[in-house]
């Protein structure tokens, strides 16, 4: 609908929970696709004209669960949306700032000092999206490529501390790259983590013959994501 209202509301959500809900009154969403809601990059088949990428939901979804909440969304075709998410409550004093990451820091990640990484991705949704992340860590500078020659480049340069590699690249597949990476010299033993598409088990355990040492699938799951920076950069995710 091109008018409508927007309530949003705080209450109580039982079990020393708070509940936000921001509710519409919309054109409503249909059963079968409220579960495509969030995924990342899918946009309901919405009007190009409407700005978006399709990666706020994701985000938030995975935000709220990394401070210990759940988010979801009930719809109704013609009546309109509620989206929800719920928090534990804490008294102000118990607050600290690793025990509650906010949205604006990110998850607090322990990193043995300045820290390199290089994305090679030549889909720039995905470039956006990494970059987002990696900026969370002020500690991480983040090099990025669009095509494999120029990540091979960077990465003969630079030598990073850890190499995030797409599979699937014009003109050539990350197991090529991975490959020419482990005969570079001063390169060869960085980690390099497949971030992928191909999710299917038989696609990470060729990844991982392949040379990988290890492998994230997309979507992009925000705690896992970290968790591995902090990982193979020396740190722990707290």
């Amino acid at each position: 609908r091109e008018r409508g209202e927007v309530f949003v509301d705080c209450r109580d959500g039982g079990d020393g929970r708070v509940r936000i809900e921001v509710r519409d009154t919309g054109n409503g969403i249909p059963a079968d696709k409220l579960d495509k809601l969030f995924e990342a990059f899918n946009r309901l088949d919405a009007d190009s004209s409407i700005e978006g990428t399709g990666i706020g939901l994701v985000i938030t979804r995975q935000l709220v669960e990394l401070m210990g909440g759940e988010m979801g969304v009930e719809s109704e075709v013609g009546v309109g949306s509620t989206f929800w998410f719920e928090l534990p409550r804490v008294e102000g004093e118990k607050v600290t700032v690793k025990a509650s990451p906010s949205p604006e820091r990110g998850p607090v990640v322990a990193v043995k000092g300045e820290s390199t990484v290089l994305y090679i991705e030549d889909n720039p949704v995905n470039l956006k999206l990494v970059t987002k992340l990696i900026a969370k860590l002020e500690s991480v500078r983040l090099l990025t490529a669009e095509e494999p020659v120029r990540g091979l480049e960077l990465a003969a340069e630079e030598r990073p501390d850890l190499i995030l590699l797409d599979i699937n690249l014009p003109g050539m597949s990350g197991f090529e790259v991975v490959r020419h990476l482990r005969e570079m010299e001063g390169v060869r033993e960085a980690p390099v983590i497949a971030l992928s598409a191909n999710a299917m088990a038989e696609d990470i355990e060729k990844g991982r013959q392949a040379g990988f040492d290890d492998y994230l699938t997309k979507p992009i799951n925000v705690k896992q994501f970290f968790e591995v920076l902090a990982r193979y950069l020396g740190g722990e995710e707290n």
